[in-house]
């Protein structure tokens, strides 16, 4: 028997196309416009999700410490390196050690500047009814690198009794490796006034400078141990009989407390391995 490969074909589907669509009837309407807005809505709410996301992440608060807090960060030659939130006006120790650079007209209230109320430069001048600004406008201390003046503070007018201004040169010119020495002059000039603590204040921030917060505090700490184990040296071959030094409060705003507490950290580390 043979197979025949013609097949009968079905009669093509007829399709009918119309041009003209009936219009939609007054139901129909609402219903599209609810789905439109609907779907409006949807979009709206992911966008502003999405938005309120991104301002979360991305212009969250930096996290600032409260005025008054104190930690030590590490003993190193029996001297306890002491973190603390205060500015150089108010903090509680013998001798204040403040930084300054040449001076520049209106400098520490200048828009690069930290605010007036978070500024430690501001709130000695303050203290000391603006004569920290006439001395320095005057040219009676010209801030020069590793300069120092000695002022005795009026009575009541800030914590310590004794402040210490050294200098940091020309502004445009500073680099973080000048604290070190700056650190060392601070020690050294402590231990010749015979004092056992000094705060410490670089007010480079306050100045408008935008300094690497923990490499600045670190330096520091590297001075403060390099003088003060030169001054061991001395005392053991009875060549000096100053008084042991024995706190060093390390000054910073709310903040930059944590940045600086860990180059601290860092520096303590490093000079216990000399």
């Amino acid at each position: 028997m043979r197979y025949s490969n013609k097949q009968k074909l079905k009669p093509a589907t007829k399709i009918t196309r119309n041009s003209h669509p009936e219009p939609l009837n007054k139901q129909q309407k609402i219903n599209q416009m609810k789905n439109t807005l609907k779907h409006s809505l949807v979009i709206a709410a992911l966008a502003l999700s999405t938005l309120n996301f991104a301002q979360t992440t991305t212009t969250a608060p930096a996290k600032t410490t409260a005025i008054g807090t104190s930690k030590t960060w590490g003993t190193v030659d029996g001297i306890s390196m002491i973190g603390l939130v205060q500015g150089p006006s108010s903090a509680d120790a013998q001798l204040q050690v403040a930084c300054v650079f040449e001076y520049t007209e209106g400098d520490i209230f200048s828009a690069q500047a930290l605010p007036a109320k978070l500024n430690g430069l501001v709130h000695l001048d303050e203290a000391l009814k603006g004569e920290l600004t006439n001395l320095r406008k005057t040219g009676q201390f010209q801030g020069h690198s590793l300069e120092t003046i000695l002022i005795t503070p009026p009575a009541g007018s800030m914590s310590a009794k004794k402040l210490l201004l050294i200098g940091l040169g020309d502004r445009n010119k500073f680099t973080p490796d000048l604290m070190t020495s700056v650190g060392e002059v601070a020690a050294r000039e402590a231990m010749r006034l015979d004092v056992t603590n000094f705060a410490f204040a670089s007010d480079l921030k306050d100045a408008g400078i935008d300094s690497p917060t923990a490499l600045v505090a670190g330096n520091v700490v590297r001075g403060i141990v390099h003088a003060n184990r030169s001054e061991n040296y001395l005392k053991e071959h009875k060549l000096s009989t100053t008084k042991k030094l024995e706190k060093v409060y390390l000054l910073a705003g709310p903040a930059f407390f944590e940045t600086a507490g860990g180059g601290i950290s860092d520096a303590i580390s490093e000079v216990k391995k000399k």
